[in-house]
Parts: structure tokens; C-alpha cells; sequence
């Protein structure tokens, strides 16, 4: 049939198009690159599927607490160390309060035992003065 007219032809493409010898290379890289990078999105979704779940906000002190308050557990409450710069401990207590403050639905103890916080890491005590 050499007379025959054909769609495809040696030196053409489909439809007559010139076929250039680089593009089934071309069209095969692409293929490979999506195949990977789908490969890759996968993964990293498994991954980011299996980490552990780790809470955003941070852990306040939990517990009772002791009959006496000491520097350790009036850091606790606050969050901050027991050494910590008396502008840290103001912060933490302003951070605190609004969210504990009676006045906003807060409970009057917990307010206390906050101030009494604030009040044995800044040195002072009941009555503005220090304890025997």
C-alpha cells in the first residue's frame, strides 16, 4: 500500500505534527516526576499522620495544694521559676488572674492562693511585711 494515506508516518507525528526525536524522553521524565513526587506527598502525609499528638498550650500545675505554700510551689502555679525577675512574676500573675479572677467568674480560692503566690516570690507576706 504505498499509495495509501496514513495518520501517523515516520517522520510525523499524529496528525501530521513533526515528531522530534526528545519527546517521548521529555514525556517519560514528566511521567517519572509525578510518579515520585506523588510517591513522596504519600510519605510525608503518613508521617505527618502518625506523629504524636503534642498539646499546644502549656500544662498549668495540677494538684492540691500544700498547707503551707513554699517558693517551689508558688513557682508552679504561676509558671515560672522560683528565682525568676520580679517583673516575670508580675506578668505571670497579671497572665493568671485574668484568667482565674472572681470578678469573670473565677473562684475566690483560687484567686487567693494565686496572690498568695505572687506575694511569697516577690518576698512579702500577709500583713506587707516579712514572716517571722
Amino acid at each position: 500500500m504505498a499509495g495509501s494515506l496514513s495518520l501517523c508516518d515516520e517522520s510525523t507525528g499524529l496528525l501530521g505534527t513533526p515528531l522530534r526525536p526528545a519527546t517521548p524522553l521529555i514525556a517519560g521524565l514528566t511521567v517519572a516526576a509525578a510518579a515520585l513526587a506523588g510517591r513522596y506527598s504519600i510519605q510525608a502525609w503518613n508521617a505527618y499522620k502518625a506523629r504524636p499528638v503534642v498539646p499546644r498550650m502549656r500544662k498549668f500545675y495540677e494538684g492540691g495544694f500544700q498547707p503551707t505554700m513554699t517558693r517551689r510551689e508558688a513557682g508552679l502555679i504561676l509558671g515560672v521559676r522560683e528565682n525568676a525577675h520580679p517583673e516575670k512574676v508580675k506578668e505571670a500573675h497579671k497572665k493568671v488572674m485574668v484568667a482565674n479572677h472572681p470578678d469573670a467568674g473565677g473562684s475566690h480560692y483560687l484567686a487567693s492562693k494565686i496572690n498568695e503566690a505572687k506575694d511569697i516570690l516577690l518576698g512579702k507576706t500577709k500583713g506587707g511585711g516579712k514572716g517571722k
